[in-house]
């Protein structure tokens, strides 16, 4: 599996020193940031939460359910909606997603390349709480005895006050449509246990009631838009390129549960 440690490190703490490794790769990026959390407040609660996943992961494991996935093709453009649960706090959940180090967690296809190769990440604008990003990324492709990379630019809008972002793309071969959103809301995941007869409608609720001994989980909801380019979008190859570009988004999905273990200390 292609991934770097140093992945869950900035999560846990803000200032890391990194590696050669990193320092290698960084020469390849042209613009990253450090993941920013809005108040001393969200800082400790992260940290509390993960203090909380990672003792808890040595008494038992958490398990991470397959992503639920619907795909629907309507005048050759496909809809996908997926969603899934990452066994970390919303925020830190955030962190993972939009990846503001543009570090490595994709599995390696074929002996050689990253899944999703994360080649580079420009902050265009950020006010606070809403950021503009340019990434350029580098999906892995495999046909028999050959294998490379396809090139692609996606626009993202990351709105950190409510723990979302949309992206359309910018340059992408074979797609003439390609864009979605995706959103993070929290799970109370031991509320029926530690509660008992109070149902918690916010963390703070939460956190009285289970005496600041309750887990937060992260249900993530996914949507995405694609129709490939025209002279492209006519069966059989139309349902090659829909097939392939659903199997990457779910087995993205995958390794994205795969890092929240990992940053969990499984």
């Amino acid at each position: 599996m292609g991934r770097s440690p140093g992945f869950g490190g900035w999560i846990n703490q803000n200032t890391q020193q990194p590696s050669k490794d990193e320092c290698k790769r960084s020469e390849n990026v042209k613009s990253k940031s450090r993941p920013e959390i809005n108040t001393q407040e969200e800082r400790d609660e992260m940290k509390e939460q993960l203090k909380l996943w990672r003792h808890a992961e040595k008494k038992e494991q958490w398990e991470d359910f397959p992503p639920k996935v619907k795909v629907e093709t309507e005048d050759g453009i496909c809809h996908v909606d997926i969603v899934f649960v990452l066994g970390l706090p919303p925020q830190a959940a955030y962190d993972v997603l939009t990846n503001p180090d543009n570090q490595p967690y994709s599995r390696i296809i074929n002996r050689r390349h990253e899944l999703l190769e994360n080649v580079s990440r420009k902050v265009v604008s950020d006010d606070g709480s809403r950021k503009t990003v340019e990434a350029e990324k580098a999906v892995a492709w495999k046909f028999r005895s050959w294998s490379g990379t396809i090139p692609i630019t996606l626009d993202f809008v990351e709105n950190r006050k409510n723990l979302s972002a949309v992206y359309v793309k910018n340059k992408m071969m074979f797609m003439k449509t390609f864009e979605g959103s995706w959103k993070v809301e929290p799970i109370y995941v031991v509320s029926e246990r530690l509660c008992k007869n109070v149902k918690p409608r916010s963390r703070e609720e939460y956190k009285k009631c289970s005496g600041g001994q309750g887990k937060i989980a992260s249900k993530v909801t996914m949507n995405q838009t694609f129709q490939p380019s025209s002279l492209l979008n006519l069966p059989p190859l139309s349902w090659y390129i829909r097939k392939i570009t659903v199997k990457i988004t779910k087995t993205l999905v995958e390794d994205l549960q795969d890092m929240g273990a990992k940053i969990r200390g499984v």
